[in-house]
């Protein structure tokens, strides 16, 4: 089983990139969508539910801002939309999906940048997150966590650490949750797997970075830890064009 999460930085521009094309030739068995930037209604059905692939779709309620999606060959059992918690859920930041062996988050986690009270914000969602999260866990149930979690955790996981350590997205006190996440018991799949260095999931449009590889690894899939031993393998797709990020995944032996 495959699993994708991908922050599109808008889908209806990353479908005109070769999205759908995409889909197609990697035939996840999920992909969760961040950072949809659309309305369900003002979405084309091939977009909503592309063939073999039933859509779930949660989003802001600014237009153009936002949103998640997941789209999946097997329907889950249960679909949550939020945490139930108003000043998240209007962002359109999570879908919860239900299934057989797992839990499946999208989560497009806040961006701190723009003021103090927006980094409080973030480390409150990060909190109710994953309030939710150890919930499932704690009733024996497993859980996979995907998404833009808009910190890069340690100094391996950005290109210029020294430079950045004052700004989020990067801060010690966002670092701090990425460690109380694994103190939780949750696994870093991508780390998991690879030690080596200069492996980035984004990079900003300015200067040339991308070709520079001048990035940030910001997009995860953690998994709790009695779940991590059915984790094949973890996987970022730096050559895929069609965002300011690119596709990071895992595949599971269930």
């Amino acid at each position: 089983m495959k699993i994708i999460s991908w922050n599109v930085n808008g889908i209806r521009a990353c479908v005109k990139k070769g999205f759908l094309d995409y889909l197609q030739l990697e035939a996840p068995d999920m992909i969760c969508l961040q950072e949809t930037k659309a309305l369900p209604e003002d979405l084309e059905d091939h977009i909503l539910n592309p063939i073999g692939y039933h859509g779930i779709w949660h989003s802001a309620e600014k237009k153009g801002y936002s949103g998640v999606a997941i789209l999946t060959k097997k329907k889950p059992s249960i679909v949550h939309c939020g945490l139930g918690i108003a000043k998240f859920d209007r962002e359109g930041r999570v879908i919860i999906a239900q299934y057989d062996s797992f839990v499946l988050f999208s989560v497009y986690f806040p961006n701190g940048q723009m003021s103090e009270d927006r980094l409080q914000y973030k480390l409150e969602f990060y909190k109710e997150l994953f309030d939710v999260a150890n919930d499932y866990v704690a009733r024996g149930m497993n859980v996979v966590i995907c998404g833009d979690y808009n910190t890069a955790h340690k100094a391996i996981d950005l290109a210029n650490p020294r430079e950045n350590e004052n700004y989020s997205g990067f801060l010690p006190i966002e670092r701090e949750w990425m460690d109380r996440i694994i103190g939780f018991g949750y696994v870093d799949t991508f780390r998991a797997f690879h030690s080596e260095p200069d492996q980035y999931s984004w990079w900003t449009y300015r200067v040339n970075a991308r070709a520079r590889n001048i990035g940030w690894r910001i997009d995860y899939v953690c998994v709790n830890g009695d779940f991590m031993p059915h984790v094949a393998t973890s996987f970022i797709q730096p050559e895929v064009m069609g965002s300011d990020h690119c596709p990071v995944g895992v595949t599971i032996a269930i």
